[in-house]
């Protein structure tokens, strides 16, 4: 969210490996990231914001976001033994995932082996009848995300977190703090398609000043430049 002069805004960052791509909406509606997207039929890496419930293409939950809030509920429920369980038991298949990936990286053909761990969690989680509210809560959340939690292992190069759109919210937010009182959407907007360039230069490690300073209009075509 950001403040502006006559009320708030809202900031939102799309990123790949290789961009980044800050776009400004006066909602949190869901409209947003449709019309960004248009037709977009790769693999969709996200937090579990609803807003992106509606997008019809494969998704990808971060799984990091969803360690933290079970932890974070962990902590919470200190004497529950059920959400303990849980925690045990999830990062007990994540694990051995993350290690595959340090060895190979995001290799379909070495994480594919991981999916009947994947089951074998599920079955047991069907089996549980879980009593308090919090394991309740996070039972229904594993089912209803079950085809979005693990999509990564079954495709080369998808992340397992949206690790890329938190670090280009960060720089964002650093922004933030210097934008003054009366900024309108107008001005939003331009100091974002700075952003956008400055982030993608950085990913793609080429010197900010030296691309505008080039004159150069896409950026693809400066780093091939002699």
């Amino acid at each position: 969210m950001v403040k502006l002069g006559s009320g708030t805004g809202y900031v939102w960052a799309f990123t790949n490996m290789m961009d980044v791509a800050y776009v400004f909406s006066e909602t949190r509606e869901a409209s947003t990231p449709r019309n960004v997207l248009g037709d977009f039929n790769g693999i969709l890496v996200t937090d579990f914001y609803a807003a992106y419930e509606s997008i019809e293409c494969q998704q990808q939950k971060c799984l990091i976001h969803l360690m933290r809030d079970i932890n974070e509920d962990v902590l919470k429920n200190a004497f529950n033994e059920e959400m303990e369980e849980l925690a045990h038991s999830f990062a007990g298949i994540l694990r051995p995932m993350i290690e595959t990936i340090d060895r190979y990286g995001l290799k379909a053909r070495f994480l594919r082996k991981h999916e009947k761990a994947v089951e074998l969690f599920y079955s047991a989680l069907a089996k549980h009848d879980y009593q308090t509210e919090v394991g309740i809560s996070y039972k229904k959340r594993f089912e209803r995300n079950r085809g979005k939690l693990f999509t990564f292992l079954r495709h080369d190069g998808v992340p397992w977190n949206n690790n890329n759109a938190e670090h280009a919210i960060k720089s964002f937010a650093e922004l933030r703090g210097g934008i003054g009182p009366n900024a309108t959407p107008k001005s939003i907007q331009e100091h974002l398609v700075l952003m956008s360039l400055c982030e993608t230069c950085k990913y793609r490690r080429v010197g900010f000043l030296s691309f505008l300073r080039s004159g150069e209009l896409d950026i693809d075509a400066f780093m091939v430049r002699p």
